[in-house]
This record gives structure tokens, sequence and C-alpha cells, in this order.
């Protein structure tokens, strides 16, 4: 029977990459010359220190673009709560969101039952796997998930006939 995977992961090696871009653009910038910015990559989360909240946003707005240059969608991004630091200083942590969640899944699912399409879905641990007894079947699966809009980016592999 054809199956295919939904998922939705990240390349953390591209993630490195954007940050690293990230980093030496903030030193080449003029309005953040004599600024003391941080940016650091830890294995799940990005921690992010700044002077004041305008260079926090501009920060955002860095790495979204560079993490969209990199093919990452900048939905992968859980920015948490910013906590002040010292004077005007601000720190702020934004986890890398990857697997899908219950909830998610469960929304997946009913979609793809009210496109009333036949094939099974099967939740399997962070991932979907979409089973279906035509070729066509699980295409269409695929492109009415396309059509919605999901909180984290979707992902199609392993599609196997």
């Amino acid at each position: 029977m054809p199956t295919f995977d939904v998922v939705s992961k990240i390349d953390l090696a591209e993630v490195s990459n954007a940050v690293s871009n990230l980093l030496r653009e903030i030193e080449q910038r003029y309005d953040f010359k004599g600024s003391h910015c941080e940016v650091v990559l830890n294995k799940d989360t990005i921690t992010v220190n700044a002077d004041d909240d305008l260079k926090l946003r501009q920060i955002h707005e860095i790495l979204k673009g560079h993490l969209s240059k990199r093919n990452i969608d900048a939905g992968v991004l859980d920015f948490k709560k910013v906590d002040q630091a010292a004077g005007q200083a601000v720190r702020q942590d934004i986890a890398l969101i990857q697997g899908i969640d219950k909830d998610l899944s469960k929304n997946i699912i009913k979609e793809i039952k009210n496109a009333k399409i036949k094939v099974q879905v099967s939740i399997q641990g962070d991932e979907l796997r979409v089973t279906g007894k035509k070729r066509d079947d699980l295409q269409d699966a695929i492109s009415v998930l396309k059509e919605k809009e999901f909180i984290l980016p979707l992902q199609f592999i392993n599609f196997r006939d």
C-alpha cells in the first residue's frame, strides 16, 4: 500500500549558518555599533541578549530574514517571554519547534477526514503516517494539507508505492 509521512523538522545546520550570518551582520551594521548584543545558539534554543527592546526587534527581523534565505520557515520560532536584565537590557529565549504535537496532529487528521479522501492516518510519535490504496488519494491528501495554513511548516517525506 502506498504511504507517506507528514513531519515538521528543521535542519539545525542551516539554523546554525543563519545565526552565524546574523552575528556577522550585527557586527557590520551601523545601528549596532557600540552595542552589546549577543545571540547564542544552544541545542534547540536561541538566546538573544540586546541593549533595548528596539534592538531585540531588529534582531528578530534579521533572524527571520536569514532563516528564510536558507529555506526555513519562521513559523518554527517560538518567542518566549522577554526578560528585563540590568538597565534597559533585555534577554529572550527563542525555542526551535520540531515535531507535530497532539493538538496539531488532531487538526491535520480532521482536515483529511473532512476532505473525504479514502486514506488512513496514524500518529507515530511526533509524525503522521498516511496510508491509502491509491497513489492519487495520497496526492490529494498532500494537496489538501498544502492548501491549509497550519502553525508549523509541514514536510511530506518517505512517499512509497
